[in-house]
């Protein structure tokens, strides 16, 4: 079973995000509330796989990613954005993403995103 860390400003789109992943066979083994908790969290569960929010406030989403590559070149990142965000959405696959989900999030489009990234 798939070890999975959610990143997210907002409780209830991380209680989303977590819902969407449990009832479909993954465990979501740790959250955490911005950038730099990602980090640490990242560097203390070693998850499988990172959902991450882009806009966050201290340490924004992509440079969490930077971060957390920085540290496993192999880690599994996907992040998630809110309509109008393509920019940044480009910067996070250029920063090393596997892949991208809007908000608001499609069960069968998180579960795909995530199913393809662990591949």
């Amino acid at each position: 079973m798939a070890k999975i860390l959610v990143v997210d400003d907002a409780a209830f789109m991380r209680m989303m995000i977590k819902d969407i992943l449990t009832k479909n066979g993954f465990e979501v083994v740790g959250e955490a509330a911005d950038g730099l908790q990602a980090v640490e969290k990242y560097q203390e569960l070693k998850p499988d796989l990172v959902t991450m929010d882009i806009t966050m406030p201290e340490v924004d989403g992509i440079e969490a990613l930077k971060r957390i590559r920085a540290i496993d070149p192999n880690a599994r990142v996907i992040v998630c954005s809110a309509m109008g965000q393509q920019a940044m959405v480009i910067d996070a696959i250029q920063a090393g993403a596997k892949d991208f989900i809007v908000k608001p999030f499609q069960a069968d489009r998180v579960v795909e995103a995530v199913q393809k990234a662990l591949r």
